[in-house]
């Protein structure tokens, strides 16, 4: 089982657009896909349509096998599981600050399905914290969505300058460009920038800032499924199968 994490410090990069998307492509590639959000709002059990499990607290959820495997939601699609998020789980950070091994907790709580699945992502909030670092062990590869602008660049500088003084393996981490708007020339000159300052880690195919994003709350589903000729989809199609070869 591989667990792949979708990832950001900077909140409106498109981290749970990448994570719906990302998760039906796995799933229609045949790979049994478990969908788990971790971030409190809930978009990603919102855009399939799943209702979180009110009685997944805390301590359930990182305690309690049964519990864990019984909020797990089936999707409308084959091989795709979603694990949808509820308002408890703000108070994540606090609850693993009390724990012993914080670090290992996501790690054991995933376990439980470890045999059910080939591939877990995992939908983050945007804030580094407890539950960030627990993500940061758990994961295989980290999916860092850059839109190429001045913050969102900073915040890359931030995340990689954390990884470093934590000493987490720099090479988990695989960043790509989000939003791109190619008639800027800021875009366009940030992303060469950042691909010289950083050699070899960031995916080749960029996600467009489009409207059909934007339009998955209005459907509720994946670009896919209601934008399949745009360029939306095809982009986050090339994504994933640069993905799949990198990883």
């Amino acid at each position: 089982m591989k667990i792949l994490a979708c990832y950001s410090n900077k909140g409106g990069v498109g981290k749970t657009a990448t994570s719906v998307n990302l998760a039906l492509a796995f799933a229609q590639a045949g790979y049994r896909t478990l969908l788990c959000d971790l971030d409190p709002q809930g978009a990603s059990g919102y855009y399939f349509r799943v209702k979180p499990s009110k009685k997944l607290t805390n301590e359930k959820f990182f305690k309690g096998v049964e519990n864990f495997a019984s909020a797990i939601r089936g999707s409308d699609y084959d091989n795709l599981d979603i694990l949808p998020a509820n308002m408890t789980f703000r108070d994540f950070d606090v609850f693993l600050s009390r724990m012993k091994k914080p670090k290992s907790q996501l790690t054991k709580a995933l376990k439980n399905v470890n045999d059910d699945y080939d591939i877990i992502i995992l939908d983050c909030p945007p804030n580094i914290s407890s539950l960030s670092e627990s993500v940061f062990c758990a994961a295989d590869h980290i999916v860092i969505p850059v839109i190429p602008t001045t913050l969102s660049e900073r915040t890359l500088e931030q995340l990689i300058t954390f990884f470093d003084e934590k000493n987490i393996d720099i090479k988990k981490m695989v960043p790509f460009f989000s939003m791109v708007q190619r008639q800027k020339n800021m875009h366009i000159e940030t992303m060469a920038r950042l691909k010289t300052v950083y050699p070899k880690i960031f995916l080749n195919e960029p996600i467009p800032f489009s409207t059909d994003i934007e339009l998955m709350g209005v459907h509720r589903a994946p670009v896919a499924t209601f934008a399949k000729s745009r360029p939306a989809s095809s982009a986050y199609n090339e994504l994933w199968t640069e993905l799949v070869t990198r990883i």
